[in-house]
């Protein structure tokens, strides 16, 4: 386990609060992006009252919990959902800062994590997955492919932009299979998260994030039912699980799959 000294702590600490702010943005995102609305006009306002948020109503977490989830102005509820993704990425930010330490890999995960998020919290949420969100994100992970990355191993079967386009490729491929026999089953903006997953973690670790997913998935619905959440009727949006795997992929995968390979 790496060890962290008192300048490494405070970057830490600094990349979180940085994490924080991002969170902020992230939640406009989250918002605004499934309305059809612009993430930079208008300014942050209260949604029941409309009223322009000041400075002080937007410090991270800090402003939540100071108003104790309440609009200044109104006192309308803020959703709690605010100070999670603020706090999540907050941890985050700072996890992969202890993590990667300041290195180019550190702001290509960042950039992931930022990105994952927000897919998880709007299929959660409004079971879509936005073609605005996941396009755009598709050429920047083409254009990170061209950087060297930790999760690269000595198990994949070419390097940089085509290793990102074969495991996009494999990704894309699998899911259009599946979601033409299920006949719905499977939605649309899963085949294209997966092509994104693909193309940010390359072949061959695109099928452990797959699998990953299934697995996070199921535990997940077998849970629900047990405690009488859910039915098995009733469908769980596959997003938020594939965009979590991606992330633990991004992390840990090139390790699990170098000691599978070490197995066999």
């Amino acid at each position: 386990m790496p060890t962290i000294d008192a300048v490494e702590v405070l970057g830490v600490l600094l990349f979180g609060l940085f994490g924080l702010v991002m969170g902020s943005f992230l939640n406009v995102c989250i918002d605004r992006l499934p309305r059809n609305e612009s993430v930079v006009s208008p300014p942050s306002h209260c949604e029941a009252c409309q009223h322009r948020l000041g400075l002080k109503d937007l410090i991270p977490v800090f402003s939540y919990l100071r108003l104790r989830g309440r609009c200044r102005y109104c006192q309308a509820a803020v959703s709690r959902k605010l100070l999670w993704v603020e706090l999540a990425a907050g941890l985050i930010f700072a996890f992969l800062s202890w993590h990667y330490g300041l290195s180019p890999e550190l702001g290509i995960v960042a950039f992931y994590a930022c990105l994952f998020i927000v897919v998880f919290v709007i299929d959660l949420e409004h079971e879509l997955i936005l073609n605005k969100v996941v396009y755009p994100a598709m050429i920047v992970a083409l254009l990170l492919a061209l950087v060297p990355q930790p999760w690269l191993t000595r198990w994949i079967v070419v390097n940089g932009v085509a290793n990102a386009a074969l495991g996009g490729g494999v990704g894309f491929a699998m899911f259009l299979v599946i979601a033409i026999i299920s006949r719905g089953g499977m939605g649309w903006g899963d085949v294209k998260l997966v092509a994104l997953i693909g193309l940010a973690v390359g072949f061959p670790l695109v099928l452990f994030s797959i699998i990953l997913g299934a697995v996070l998935g199921s535990v997940v619905a077998v849970a629900l039912v047990i405690a009488k959440k859910r039915t098995f009727k009733e469908t769980l949006p596959f997003g938020p699980f594939l965009a979590l795997a991606a992330m633990i992929t991004l992390l840990w995968g090139s390790d699990v799959l170098s000691w599978y390979m070490g197995l066999m």
